[in-house]
């Protein structure tokens, strides 16, 4: 639990970055921002459907007393409705962060500038943000999947499915959170993968702690830079890294490092 706390404390302290960098961690609010707009838009508009929807799923409940066929379909539709908001949670974070690299980048930047006085010289790119954008989608689809099956099982299931879908879609956006900062240190998929399952109940922390802040009306837009800055801190607790250090994994010095003056700053 120990762990758990400090992995949700490194969002605290993503948090404490607007101090530091206020004009970096102001910008990483634009592009959620917009991509809130367009997911808020569809959940209203999913809402609005689903209780036809719902009726035209069950055909079979025609025939039942009224409480029984009310019970089942209030049950299929909370469900449903909380799958479509993990797969939107998963799929915000995926293409905002897609979208809004250049503006995330900064905040990588000036996160890592502050906390370890350099930065490490990779270029992550807008297109490997689109294929990582990608991958998360199609594992919070299936996470979603899974937590609205759970979401199924009768008095139960609502507090089981919102729980299963809060832990996997937390996983999932502290994988994809910690890649920049993991990446710029030379860790590919498997050892970032690796590191997250070394420090599991750290990054399920910090995953959840976003998860949940995003759930949150307007928290996803409020909350994404500070998870980008939180998510660099965890790559420097998880790696060992101080101030002063740019090391990779293992210790091992950085090949280069950018000490420019900070554009974000």
């Amino acid at each position: 639990m120990r762990e758990f706390l400090a992995g949700a404390g490194l969002l605290a302290r993503g948090i404490g970055q607007w101090r530091r960098t206020p004009g970096a961690m102001a910008l990483g609010l634009i592009p959620g921002s917009v991509v809130g707009l367009v997911f808020a838009a569809a959940l209203v508009v999913w809402a609005l459907m689903l209780p036809e929807l719902v009726v035209s799923w069950t055909p079979f409940a025609e025939a039942w007393a009224p409480a029984w066929a009310t019970t089942v379909r209030t049950a299929i539709g909370l469900a449903s409705f909380g799958a479509a908001l993990l797969i939107a949670v998963v799929s915000f974070t995926a293409v905002t962060l897609a979208v809004g690299e250049p503006f995330y980048d900064r905040i990588w930047r000036a996160t890592e500038r502050s906390a370890t006085g350099a930065i490490p010289d990779a270029d992550y790119g807008f297109w490997r943000a689109a294929g990582d954008s990608v991958r998360l989608i199609l594992r919070g689809i299936v996470a979603a999947a899974l937590a609205w099956v759970i979401g199924l099982i009768p008095l139960v299931g609502g507090i089981l499915g919102f729980v299963t879908g809060v832990l996997l879609t937390g996983w999932l956006l502290a994988d994809e959170l910690t890649s920049r900062a993991l990446s710029a240190r030379g860790l590919d998929r498997r050892a970032r993968r690796e590191l997250l399952r070394a420090h599991r109940a750290r990054a399920l922390g910090f995953g959840v702690a976003t998860q949940l802040c995003f759930l949150v009306p307007l928290g996803a837009v409020a909350v994404m830079p500070a998870a980008v800055a939180g998510s660099t801190l965890w790559a420097h607790a998880a790696l060992s890294i101080s101030p002063g250090s740019v090391s990779g994994p293992g210790g091992r010095p950085a090949p280069r490092t950018d000490r420019r003056a900070d554009p974000a700053r």
